[in-house]
């Protein structure tokens, strides 16, 4: 979705059947086109149109994308999760090389700690959930993996169909894990969760050195980011 601001050019937002299936968003009675592809903002579920709407109806004077994550969503699913589908899956999977839980700190011990209870159980589950068992390493080099482990986890982004994709693009992207990205879209953990695993060394840092503004205001647009897609997901009801 397009990130630049816009006069409001409608009165009315809502969500309505679509004749094809599915649930349309309509400004004015107008269908909501994707920026790229120029498709009508179709999704599967009534209560993620309804919510999707609402965005665009609270919409002040000026039309702000920024304050729309469902919409943005929506249409990164339309735009790129199915248009351009095998890219957007060869990309995530590649975060499947350098997972993000897969590196741990040898020190200091309380980082180290932290690191493996919060971590461990989601490598655990990956590997029980897609037979993906990932080795760890305290080295800066990525450790060496089975190919079964890169197989499963493939094979979990491929069988999503485009907006848990998009929602787990969003995630991924967010967290740099991909781990982090399929709990978080298939509700095995919530936003929460999902921030304090991705942020376990800043949160660290923070707690040692103190708070940082620029830090803190990445932090609290990554919080946002995870709260959009678990909202999404949870919305899509799949």
């Amino acid at each position: 979705m397009a990130t630049r601001t816009m006069d409001r050019f409608y009165e009315t937002a809502a969500a309505f059947p679509a004749p094809e299936g599915g649930f349309a968003v309509l400004l004015d009675e107008r269908p909501v086109k994707t920026p790229a592809e120029r498709k009508p903002l179709v999704v599967p579920s009534a209560p993620l149109a309804e919510a999707v709407a609402q965005e665009w109806a609270e919409q002040g004077e000026t039309v702000q994308p920024q304050d729309m994550p469902l919409t943005a969503l929506a249409c990164t699913a339309l735009d790129v999760a199915t248009a351009r589908r095998a890219d957007l899956v060869k990309g995530l999977c590649g975060y499947a090389e350098t997972e993000l839980l897969c590196f741990r700190v040898p020190h200091p011990p309380e980082l180290t700690v932290r690191q493996h209870a919060l971590w461990q159980p989601l490598l655990d589950w990956a590997a029980l959930r897609y037979d993906a068992r990932l080795n760890v390493t305290t080295g800066i080099f990525p450790p060496e993996q089975p190919p079964e482990a890169f197989q499963g986890l493939e094979a979990a982004v491929r069988a999503l169909k485009a907006m848990p994709l998009a929602a787990l693009s969003a995630a991924v992207r967010a967290t740099g894990s991909l781990v982090l990205g399929l709990a978080l879209v298939e509700r095995r953990i919530g936003a929460a969760e999902a921030f304090e695993a991705a942020e376990i060394e800043t949160t660290f840092e923070l707690e040692e050195w103190g708070e940082e503004a620029e830090a803190m205001k990445r932090r609290e647009h990554l919080r946002a980011e995870l709260k959009a897609v678990e909202r999404f997901v949870r919305l899509l009801g799949e």
